[in-house]
């Protein structure tokens, strides 16, 4: 054995003994901070994309044929669905979930706002076109002077049926109101004397029995058994409701990323087309070719306020 052989290993014996904890400690804080995705992986090798949605028919089926698609590709979608439209944006802006799948555009801006979030349309999903229903009238001539109108409580749906009423000509809105803010502040001239009910919007389809007439979503007319168009008094055209239009949402950083162009691949699938047509209709808006982040300007024209 060498003379520098015999030096070297006396000169390591002592170093290795001192420096053993100290390695261990650096590799256990290491595997700690793996754990956390903090050290020691990218993010291709984080194969689960996690998902907060609603518990509705369309957000359950659609996400169902992207889980089945999804894993065929290796990754795993984990979805919690919820009843309620709060939990979803904090939990991405949070960190707890990549993404959610519940809400459209002018509701997405409007939270924001209200809430410091910053939560970004990714991809829309679908277009929701809403009306004004009854289970009492047929048609909007029908309806008498002092109905009782339910309206959504929330401020970016609050104005839709207003909107709808004003061009039908039953009421008169200020000038330049806007859908997405507008509210009963808005009305200049309410010649038929409607009043309206502001109720939360998961209790829309249960309180439609209780008014003469009631703002409801597409899929909770369906959800209750009516002709989303033969029996709409009045209703959206899709060209008039991209802000209604439903998006993923995510972090600022999802934009682009791996995650997010799997979970749009899966969700604008045909198979996934195919589910929409068969619980819409033919009328179903699928404007997977656009997107949201180049349109949300185009209705927040006087800045949300």
């Amino acid at each position: 054995m060498s003379t520098s052989h015999h030096r070297s290993a006396r000169a390591r014996q002592p170093e290795n003994s001192r420096s053993f904890p100290f390695l261990a400690l650096i590799g256990a804080l290491v595997l700690a901070l793996g754990g956390c995705g903090l050290a020691g992986g990218t993010a291709s090798d984080d194969r689960t994309i996690s998902i907060v949605a609603t518990d509705s028919p369309p957000y359950h089926d659609p996400l169902e044929i992207a889980r089945r698609q999804l894993e065929a590709q290796g990754w795993q979608l984990d979805v919690r669905y919820v009843t309620d439209i709060v939990q979803p944006n904090h939990a991405v802006s949070a960190g707890e979930a990549d993404f959610n799948f519940f809400q459209h555009g002018a509701y997405l801006q409007t939270f924001n706002r209200d809430n410091g979030t910053d939560v970004v349309p990714l991809f829309y999903v679908v277009g929701s076109p809403a009306g004004l229903y009854s289970t009492r009238y047929d048609d909007i001539a029908q309806l008498p002077d002092g109905a009782r109108i339910a309206l959504p409580v929330d401020p970016a749906n609050n104005g839709r049926a207003l909107h709808l009423l004003a061009e039908a000509g039953r009421l008169k809105l200020r000038d330049g109101a806007q859908v997405v803010t507008t509210s009963q502040r808005d009305i200049v001239d309410n010649p038929h004397r409607y009043s309206f009910v502001e109720v939360d919007q998961q209790t829309l389809t249960q309180t439609l029995p209780d008014v003469d007439a009631g703002f409801l979503f597409s899929r909770q007319a369906i959800e209750i058994g009516l002709d989303v168009e033969g029996s709409a008094l009045l209703r959206e055209k899709d060209v008039d409701a991209v802000p209604y239009r439903i998006v993923v949402g995510g972090r600022p950083d999802e934009v682009g990323s791996e995650k997010a162009r799997a979970l749009q691949a899966a969700l604008h699938s045909p198979q996934v087309a195919g589910f929409f047509k068969r619980f819409y209709g033919d009328w179903a808006p699928l404007p997977w070719t656009e997107d949201p982040q180049a349109q949300l300007g185009q209705w927040w024209k006087d800045g949300g306020r």
